[in-house]
């Protein structure tokens, strides 16, 4: 299989996690919430481990590096929306983290085919907010399916994720609507230019 290299192990298991969105919302619908939480994992595990094959032996691609916010995205956006359906979490705040995810992919698309690809490396507060995202999800799961929480440990969490979904989104709307708006002045500038 001549297409097949050492490189896209990590892309491999990208495409597996991928895979791992439909029955992983499944389980949320139908309330197993013991069978979710144990997708979620493995789905978290799979994104370490795509990540320390590419980054420890050089295996990076193009591909991948497209696939992986892709993947990591559609987990947790598909999961809000599950657990939003079934009443686990507010609608508003489902609509929050769809549409912040939203604005950034249709913004990174835009950059790619306006202006040229790029290396986006997650902020600070993008981190803590997707920790956030994950140990609402894991606290979620873990509340419906195994020993209850307490509720103040859950709204906590909730608000968490709506500030650093409402600060990220912002912050990568100003950081890289001004790249593109600078790319674009620099692009001008060299048409003009003798």
């Amino acid at each position: 299989m001549s297409w097949f290299s050492l490189r896209q192990i990590p892309n491999i298991i990208t495409v597996m996690r991928i895979l791992l969105v439909w029955p992983t919302v499944m389980m949320v619908l139908e309330q197993r919430f013991d069978w979710a939480l144990g997708l979620f994992f493995v789905a978290g595990l799979s994104d370490a481990l795509d990540g320390f094959l590419a980054k420890h032996y050089g295996w990076i691609t193009r591909l991948g590096s497209l696939l992986d916010p892709v993947a990591d995205k559609l987990l947790m956006v598909s999961c809000y929306t599950a657990c939003a359906w079934i009443g686990l979490l507010p609608w508003w705040l489902a609509l929050l983290v769809l549409v912040r995810d939203s604005i950034i992919v249709l913004g990174a698309v835009a950059y790619y085919f306006l202006l040229h690809p790029f290396e986006g490396q997650p902020t600070w507060i993008s981190k803590f907010n997707t920790l956030f995202q994950i140990l609402l999800l894991l606290a979620v799961f873990w509340h419906h399916g195994f020993s209850q929480l307490p509720q103040g440990i859950l709204n906590g969490l909730i608000y968490l994720v709506s500030a650093t979904t409402i600060v990220s989104g912002l912050q990568y709307v100003t950081l890289w609507g001004h790249h593109f708006f600078r790319e674009i002045r620099r692009d001008k500038k060299r048409k003009h230019l003798p």
